[in-house]
C-alpha cells in the first residue's frame, strides 16, 4: 500500500536560502509552462513539454541549479492541475483558467525516484537532496523496513517551518475483508454530537473555542499593522501558527476517532455526504466547515482498507426522517432532538435512530443479513445527555454487536 510519512526538517540558514531559491525557480518554470500552453491552440502531450527542458537550460541558467527530476515534476504539476480543472468542468462546475503562481502560493518541490537519500551521519539522520545538500531531519517514527521510498516533497509552511513528506510503497498484503462481518456499526455525524453510532457511543465535537479566539485576536492585530512591514510579517507568522495549531488539534481528533472505528469493527457504515455542498448551504456554515466531515470520511475509508474493514457509504437521504423500527417517515425540524414514531410508538434519540438506518442500508448494500427486530434496546434514551465516548446499553438487553452477530450466523 502507498502511504505518506511527514517529518520536520531543520535546515540551517544557508540551506534555507538554497531551498527558497529552488522553490522560486520551480515557481517561475510553472508559470513559464502555463504561459506556453495558453499560447497554443492544442495542448501538447506532457512528455513533449518535458523534452523541451534541456533546451530551456541553455538560456535559463537558474534551471541548471535544480535537479532534473524536480523540473519534470513541475511540468507534471501543471498538467495535473489542468486535469483537475477539466474534471470539474465536466461535472458542471463553472471554472476559469489556471492562474500564474505568486511567491506566497508556491512553496514546495518534489524529488521523484532519484535525487534524494536518507542518511545517518554520526547518529544524526539527515535528508540529502541533490544540488541542495544534507538537511537535518527529525524522524519521530521509523519508516517500515519493507517500504520503498518513491518520492519526497519538501514544503515550507506559512509558519516558516520546513517539512518533508515521503511517498512510500509498503510491500505488504492487504488484509482480507471478512465475508460475514460480525462486529458492525453505523455512524451518524453531526455538529453537537460529532459521531453517534449504533452501539450507543456518542462523541461530542471537540471544543476549539479557545483556539479560535486566539486566532481571531491574532487576525485583528494583523489588520492593524502596515502591510509589508517587519511587524506585519511577524504578526502574519503568528496568524499562521494559530491556524496550524487549530488544524493540528482537529486532525489529531479525526485520526484517533477514525482509527478506533477502523480497528474495532468488521464493517463501518456511514453517510455518503457531500461535505462541500453542505458548507455552501446558508446558515451555520462555519460549524459545518469546522466539523471536517469530508476529511473524517476520507481518513476512515483508507484506514478501513488498511485494516481489512468493510467501509460502506450509503445514501443519506431520509435517514433522520425514517423510523428505524417500522420505516415510517416523519418530518422533524433540526431543533427536535427526539425521534417519536406516530405509527409504531418507537421513541429514541434523533441521532441514534439515524445511525440505525445508516447501518441497515449499509448491511443491505453489502448483502449481509441482519435482524429485522426494532432497535429499541440499544437506542439512546431521550432524556440522556450525551457526553464524550458515552456507551449506553440497557441492563439485560443484547448489544447491537451481539444481535447482529446472531443474525449473521443464522
Amino acid at each position: 500500500m502507498y502511504y505518506g510519512y511527514k517529518y520536520r526538517l531543520n535546515p540551517p540558514e544557508a540551506l534555507t536560502e538554497t531551498l527558497l531559491h529552488h522553490v522560486d525557480t520551480c515557481r517561475q518554470l510553472y508559470n513559464h509552462v502555463l504561459y506556453k500552453l495558453n499560447e497554443t491552440d492544442e495542448i501538447p502531450a506532457r512528455y513533449k513539454v518535458k523534452g523541451q527542458l534541456p533546451d530551456l537550460k541553455s538560456w535559463w541558467d537558474d534551471l541548471n541549479d535544480v535537479h532534473s527530476k524536480v523540473l519534470q515534476m513541475v511540468v507534471k504539476r501543471v498538467y495535473d492541475n489542468l486535469s483537475t480543472l477539466r474534471a470539474q468542468k465536466e461535472n458542471g462546475r463553472a471554472v476559469g483558467m489556471l492562474k500564474w503562481k505568486p511567491p506566497q502560493e508556491y512553496r514546495s518541490l518534489t524529488y521523484n525516484q532519484s535525487g534524494f537519500e536518507l542518511k545517518n551521519t554520526s547518529g544524526r539522520p539527515v535528508l540529502r537532496l541533490s544540488k541542495i545538500g544534507e538537511i537535518p531531519i527529525h524522524l519521530h517514527r521509523d519508516i517500515p523496513e519493507n517500504a520503498t521510498i518513491k518520492q519526497v516533497t519538501v514544503k515550507r509552511e506559512p509558519t516558516g517551518e520546513w517539512y518533508a513528506t515521503f511517498g512510500i510503497d509498503v510491500d505488504e498484503a492487504t488484509s482480507e475483508k471478512p465475508e460475514n462481518p460480525r462486529d458492525v456499526v453505523g455512524i451518524d455525524v453531526g455538529i453537537v454530537k460529532y459521531a453517534h453510532d449504533t452501539d450507543g457511543t456518542a462523541v461530542e465535537s471537540p471544543d476549539f473555542s479557545d483556539e479560535r479566539e486566539r486566532l481571531e485576536r491574532a487576525q485583528r492585530n494583523l489588520s492593524r499593522k502596515e502591510r509589508g512591514s517587519n511587524n506585519w510579517e511577524d504578526q502574519r507568522e503568528m496568524v499562521a501558527r494559530r491556524h496550524a495549531d487549530l488544524k493540528r488539534k482537529r486532525r489529531d481528533f479525526l485520526h484517533k476517532l477514525s482509527n478506533y472505528y477502523a480497528r474495532e469493527y468488521d464493517l463501518v457504515a456511514v453517510e455518503d455526504l457531500d461535505a462541500k455542498g453542505l458548507i455552501e448551504l446558508p446558515g451555520n456554515s462555519r460549524n459545518r466547515a469546522g466539523a471536517s466531515w469530508g476529511t473524517f470520511l476520507r481518513m476512515l475509508e483508507y484506514k478501513c482498507e488498511r485494516e481489512g474493514t468493510h467501509f460502506v457509504a450509503v445514501d443519506p437521504g431520509g435517514t433522520t426522517k425514517e423510523c428505524a423500527s417500522c420505516g415510517t417517515e416523519t418530518d422533524k425540524p433540526l431543533w427536535v432532538r427526539e425521534h417519536s414514531c406516530p405509527s409504531c410508538g418507537f421513541v429514541a434519540d434523533r441521532d441514534a435512530n439515524a445511525s440505525w438506518n445508516i447501518l441497515s442500508r449499509g448491511l443491505d448494500k453489502v448483502g449481509v443479513g441482519h435482524s429485522e427486530s426494532p432497535p429499541v434496546e440499544t437506542a439512546l434514551p431521550t432524556d440522556t445527555t450525551s457526553v464524550s465516548a458515552k456507551r449506553v446499553v440497557e441492563t439485560g438487553s443484547p448489544t447491537l454487536k451481539e444481535r447482529t452477530a446472531s443474525a449473521v450466523s443464522e
